[in-house]
């Protein structure tokens, strides 16, 4: 034992007796067997407390244990998410219902924390304009919800694939979306298939309500029944079913007819109404001078009513487009009262025509044309400014090739400050989708249907020969 001491520094005294002691007591094991209890306590002591022998000899070193510190059972930070489909009473009374009932199951639960009730109100086939759900959202992702109750899986979408990409957006980050209608929990993803099914039977379920939907339109186009719910109509106010005439509003009407055939533009008309302060229909200081245009192409001033102006394309998307022949329209003669005469209706459509097909030359002064097409570019003859009703002329500039108003290019942006500029390639490229087959731009086609394009700041407007019109935004 001394020797193993040696061959390292010599131990110091008072712990060479701590060695002795231990081969004393290994010495007596063959004589005391109580000796045996003694030795196996001492080297458990000695293991408890590690040393090690260094330059200075051996060191006790005392280790203090510190447990673990438990797991505390969190409590989970519960959210619910509730839709209806409309702002009608017996909607909004059916989402209020839900929010309390959420509310209060989420707060009367012991292990629970209310994170809040997300709610919107709109259709369930579409993400847009779902602000509720998109808070929600925004909020797991932020690690602040743990768990979300709901009612049913067509509260969450009616789109299958969205669905799916809702769940999985969840289950990435470890939170729990429940359906209590279906029983099922998203978190699980051997569930996933059964949500995508229960998903496709939602979506097919809203395919044939929006084609009863539509066949139910047909039927009451078909028998004349006109459309009597109409909001912020100038002119007119629906009561008890029946389109009856605001005699104020009507004044307005009647004046704006006015001021258009004594050479007034939309623009100059806007104008006037405002210095009067005379109000739109949902009580603005301020028109619109596209508003205006509207009005005075409504068909419903002289009595009458075109049905089916438009017809959605997707039950999906809810994509609404202008029927210019790819579904039938019904016209209904003397559907309601009658605010302008069908002669002063007529004068307005001729002027406008007329206007369309003011034509400049290359001295800059401008005359009706006899014929519409006698320019040396189709586009120069139908593309008309919606302010100041000058045509459009071509220049390059950058080389680039735009159309710019005569009266903007001429006089200045201040004479006419709202019109636009138009990229050719880009007024070409609408034009073969909306009008030429197989998207290939071809003027033969585009002469024999479109009678006049009307450019605004923000939208140009398609006036076909039959009547149609199509509205595109730049």
């Amino acid at each position: 034992m001394d020797g193993a001491c040696r061959s390292h520094n010599p131990v110091a005294k008072p712990e060479r007796l701590i060695y002795q002691g231990i081969v004393r007591l290994i010495a007596k094991i063959c004589f005391d067997v109580e000796a045996i209890f003694h030795v196996f306590s001492f080297v458990k002591y000695l293991w408890a407390c590690p040393f090690y022998i260094d330059d200075e000899g051996l060191e006790m070193k005392y280790v203090r244990i510190i447990p673990a510190i438990p797991k505390e059972n969190k409590k989970l930070r519960v959210a619910a998410y509730c839709r209806v489909s409309t702002s009608g009473p017996e909607q909004l009374r059916s989402l209020e219902i839900q929010i309390k009932t959420y509310t209060k199951m989420i707060r009367s639960h012991n292990n629970w924390l209310y994170a809040g009730a997300f709610y919107d109100i709109a259709s369930g086939l579409r993400r847009s304009g779902r602000t509720g759900l998109d808070k929600m959202l925004r909020k797991a992702a932020a690690g602040k919800i743990d768990y979300i109750v709901t009612k049913s899986i067509s509260r969450v979408s009616r789109d299958t694939l969205e669905v799916l990409k809702i769940i999985r957006f969840l289950r990435e980050r470890g939170i729990n979306m429940h359906f209590e209608n279906e029983k099922l929990d998203s978190i699980n993803a051997d569930k996933e298939f059964e949500i995508t099914l229960r998903g496709m039977l939602a979506q097919d379920e809203s395919r044939n309500t929006s084609e009863n939907i539509q066949w139910g339109f047909q039927r009451k186009f078909e028998k004349g029944d006109i459309f009597t719910k109409y909001k912020n109509f100038m002119g007119y106010d629906c009561v008890d079913g029946e389109i009856v005439i605001d005699p104020e509003q009507a004044e307005v009407v009647r004046k704006i007819f006015d001021l258009y055939l004594q050479g007034l533009s939309f623009r100059q008309i806007k104008s006037f109404l405002e210095s009067q302060g005379i109000k739109t229909a949902t009580g603005k200081e301020t028109w619109d001078a596209k508003t205006i245009q509207r009005m005075l192409i409504n068909e419903k001033y002289k009595g009458d009513t075109m049905l089916q102006k438009t017809f959605t394309e997707d039950f999906m998307t809810g994509k609404k487009s202008k029927n210019i022949g790819q579904r039938n329209r019904y016209y209904v003669k003397d559907s309601h009262p009658a605010i302008i005469s069908a002669e002063v209706f007529d004068k307005v459509q001729e002027e406008m025509v007329r206007r369309a097909r003011l034509v400049r030359k290359e001295d800059g002064t401008v005359e009706a044309s006899g014929s519409k097409y006698n320019g040396k570019y189709l586009l120069g003859n139908l593309l008309v400014c919606g302010d100041c009703s000058a045509s459009y002329r071509r220049r390059t500039e950058r080389g680039k090739v735009v159309w710019r108003c005569a009266t903007r290019i001429e006089k200045g942006k201040e004479a006419c400050p709202y019109s636009s500029t138009l990229n050719e390639e880009w007024i070409k490229k609408v034009l073969s989708e909306m009008v030429c087959t197989d998207n290939i731009y071809d003027e033969n086609i585009v002469r024999n249907q479109v009678d006049n394009i009307q450019v605004f700041e923000k939208h140009i407007e398609f006036f076909y020969i039959d009547g149609a019109k199509l509205n595109v935004s730049i």
